[in-house]
Parts: C-alpha cells; structure tokens; sequence
C-alpha cells in the first residue's frame, strides 16, 4: 500500500511538471491595462468639435423659436446648471441661475423671477421664465442671424467680460446688424456659453447684449 501511494506521488510531480499552472496575473498589471483600454477612445477633433457646438447653436435657437422650453432645457448643464445675463456684463451673483431641475420645475408655472434691471431706468426686470425667454432673449428672429464661434461680431458701450468669466470656455455668438433708421444702434446679439459633460456640450449660460445707454 505504500509502495503504490509512492507510485501515485511521482506520477503527480510529473505531471505539474509537464503542465505547469498559468501564473497568476498581476493585479496591478491588470489595473493598469484597463486604464489603457479606457483612454484608448479617440479624442475630438477640432473640426468636430466646431460642427458640434455649430450644430447645438441651431438647435437651441430652434427651441427658443418654437417657445420649446422642455427641449430646451435638455441643453442645459445637468450639474452647473444655467445663468442668464441680460446684457453683456456677467454678474456671478446678481445673475439669476438655475439647476436643471429648478429651471425645469418653474418653467412651467407663473413664478415670477428678478433677472435684472433695465439700462437707463434701473427698473427692475421681473417676469416669469416663459416671458424671459420669449420677450427677452428670443426678442429678435436669431435663426436668421449671423453666426460666430469664440468670436464677438457685436459690441456697444457696456463692460464684455464674458471671456474673464469663462476663460477656458467655448462660446457662440448670434448677431443681428442694426438698421439704418435707427442709426446701427437697435443691433442685438444673442451668446452661448458651453462646458463639456460625458462627451456632450450643455449650457451653462445665455447672454443678451445690445446698446446701451
């Protein structure tokens, strides 16, 4: 009997020898190859990302246009949010903002909300998202307006500090020439301000500007 447990011992050291088991594959190896294969995706062009953001201008104007606010707020940065400024000069904290979900919320109701004060009287400006959108922002047809990326066409006398507000941050701009009659001075522009999420460019705020006094 323990003559055959020998028998049966050697046969088994032979036998690991002939097919040894596969190491075990390093976890930190393993770690850093899944890494490698995340980062592998192509990244964005400079001319796609142009047609991208070209393309999301239209869109948005299009919902504006159609009074499609519910599609419009799917443009909006799901975790920034969006700020609207009623002329040219961003103010961070007299600006109204709103997360996706809040702009979605009142949009439908008749909550009236302070967006600013109108240049001249100081009056404040306070009307309902609905109002603002189509009164203010929308105020002239911009799909037929000329069209600008990183770019101002349109500039008065008011402070521009879009650029020292988002520095790293890709905009289009949407302007609309004045009329003779009244000198140039009734031009409008409508800007978009854009940031990056998951492969996707959202809004993260919509600027009016025109002449001021």
């Amino acid at each position: 009997m323990k003559k055959l447990f020998i028998s049966i011992l050697i046969l088994s050291v032979i036998a690991c020898k002939k097919n040894p088991e596969k190491p075990a594959t390093n976890s930190i190896d393993s770690i850093a190859q899944t890494k490698t294969d995340s980062t592998t995706v192509p990244k964005m062009s400079e001319a796609e990302k142009k047609e991208i953001l070209k393309k999301t201008n239209d869109e948005v104007l299009q919902t504006l246009k159609s009074k499609d606010y519910q599609k419009f707020s799917e443009f909006i940065h799901p975790q920034k949010g969006i700020r609207f400024s009623m002329y040219a000069f961003i103010d961070i904290k007299e600006d109204k903002h709103f997360s996706k979900t809040d702009f979605e919320k009142y949009v439908q109701t008749q909550t009236q909300f302070t967006w600013g004060s109108h240049d001249g009287s100081g009056d404040l400006y306070k009307e309902t998202i609905k109002n603002y959108l189509g009164k203010w922002v929308f105020s002239k047809d911009f799909t037929i307006s000329s069209y600008s990326l990183n770019e101002f066409q349109g500039g008065g006398n008011s402070l521009n500090n879009l650029k020292e507000i988002y520095p790293k941050h890709d905009f289009t701009e949407n302007y609309i020439k004045g009329t003779e009659k009244y000198g140039e001075m009734d031009w409008k522009t409508l800007r978009f301000v854009y940031e990056e999420f998951q492969g996707k460019y959202y809004l993260i705020a919509v600027i009016n500007d025109q002449w001021t006094i």
